[in-house]
């Protein structure tokens, strides 16, 4: 798990949930829940590994901007109203600029 806080200050933790099935690979994929609250947690099922482990050591490496981006596309597909009454800023088109 890693908490961190989304582009309007809302806090979130990013974790991994173990998918029921016989395969041997993929099992594990992301999931966004609120910090706090009481929202139902957001899958993101396209993001998977083989081992809880590796999900969590890859969790901890990822970028600020890659966990934003990848709950504001969870937030997109759930259809649940945005709390805060602000809309998402969607990624497309964002350029990550070094130095």
């Amino acid at each position: 798990m890693r908490k961190f806080t989304d582009e309007h200050g809302g806090g979130w933790i990013a974790g991994v949930k173990e998918e029921k099935t016989p395969r041997h690979h993929g099992r594990w994929y992301l999931v966004f829940h609120p910090d706090g609250g009481d929202t139902p947690s957001l899958a993101t099922p396209e993001v998977r590994w083989q081992s809880q482990a590796s999900a969590e050591r890859t969790i901890g490496t990822m970028s600020l901007f890659e966990l934003r981006r990848r709950l504001a596309g969870a937030e997109r597909r759930s259809g649940l109203p945005v709390t805060d009454g602000a809309e998402r800023t969607p990624w497309i088109g964002r350029t990550i600029t070094s130095g």
